[in-house]
């Protein structure tokens, strides 16, 4: 990654950029306004002849104007261009609408992290995530994702599949290249990847651990898919450093978990995973590094997600630089078989074994 070397803008462009900084806020609402009341759907519909601001009125049957106060921010933004008094959308336009992964991501920000995210200086000096207050009274997120409103649920949840999802397919082979007949998924969530061993091998159990609130959801879903009789559940809230982990398992997997944690954190339960597996386990870590990425936007997106985990999620963790993350496995007293980058949209696949 050379991203982030040199300062590439002159004067009057960093000024430009400075107003477009400050304006930021409002920049985002407007773009998600524009979704989200169907005038960017609209205009796609008009295709390149575009359309006025009273035709879209008419079809939506919003005032015009508030259509006009929009779109004439979404000008500045990039999303709209302007001719002969017809709107038309650009290709900016068209990703914040239809694209998936911007779709995941703007409601995220929206219905988890903008709120919280004022309070990201206090949580800094405080060392704790006091915007999670906007959210609801618990330690950290993860204590209350099975209370959060629906929306919110779907929003976060939405968020923390979308990235993983697609890189569990790519990597099942290479979990299940050694024996792997007995995995322990630590973090399992809602058991996604638990249900995705299940259905890849038909003679894999599974060992789920996670908060025993996230742990209902997780056995509610194993269930419904018929899988009860392979898996079983283990209760474990992991910062407590006295709580071992099971024994005796061929694979340990983690999946954008240790980013939840603290360093001291990590090293902790990484030691309780060497003290857990035999001379022979596997254990695969996949993790998100901003630091590989092929693209500078992945690392722009895994940054401010970072400041999430600062404000929101926990107050002291993040998605480490490799830089730092890698040595701590060592230091837990795991060896790094090989590390595989470029998975999925960017995730990294960590194969380690006892020291």
């Amino acid at each position: 990654m050379d991203f982030y070397s040199k300062d590439n803008l002159n004067a009057v462009q960093a000024k430009e950029s400075a107003q477009r900084l400050a304006f930021a806020p409002i920049a985002f609402h407007a773009s998600k306004s524009l979704r989200d009341l169907g005038i960017l759907d609209t205009l796609s519909l008009f295709k390149k002849q575009g359309s006025s601001i009273d035709e879209l009125s008419q079809k939506l049957d919003i005032d015009p104007y508030g259509i006009k106060v929009l779109l004439d921010m979404g000008l500045s933004i990039g999303l709209v261009t302007h001719n002969n008094n017809r709107y038309v959308i650009t290709k900016l336009g068209h990703f914040v609408n239809h694209d998936p992964m911007t779709k995941v991501n703007m409601d995220f920000v929206s219905d988890i992290c903008y709120q919280g995210m004022a309070r990201l200086t206090e949580s800094i000096l405080e060392k704790r995530p006091a915007g999670l207050e906007a959210l609801g009274e618990w330690p950290t997120v993860y204590e209350g994702l099975s209370q959060l409103t629906e929306q919110e649920k779907e929003s976060w949840f939405n968020f923390d599949h979308y990235y993983s999802d697609r890189s569990f397919p790519t990597i099942l082979e290479t979990v299940f290249s050694g024996r792997g007949k007995s995995i322990c998924d630590i973090g399992a969530n809602t058991g996604k990847w638990t249900l995705k061993c299940c259905e890849y091998n038909p003679d894999i159990n599974v060992t789920m651990v996670d908060l025993p609130q996230q742990l209902e959801v997780a056995k509610q879903n194993v269930e419904q898919q018929g899988y009860s009789n392979r898996v079983q559940a283990y209760p474990c809230n992991l910062l407590h450093i006295d709580n071992p982990l099971p024994e005796g398992h061929d694979v340990y997997w983690m999946s954008q978990f240790l980013d939840c944690f603290s360093q001291p954190e990590i090293v902790s339960i990484l030691s309780r995973v060497a003290n857990a597996m035999t001379e022979e386990s596997d254990v695969y870590i996949l993790e998100l590094f901003p630091d590989r990425q092929q693209y500078e936007s992945a690392s722009y997106t895994m940054n401010g997600t970072s400041l999430y985990f600062t404000a929101i999620a926990n107050g002291n963790s993040r998605f480490y630089m490799s830089s730092d993350f890698l040595p701590l496995i060592e230091k837990a007293g795991l060896s790094i078989v090989s590390v595989q980058d470029h998975i999925g949209l960017g995730h990294s696949l960590i194969h380690c074994r006892k020291q």
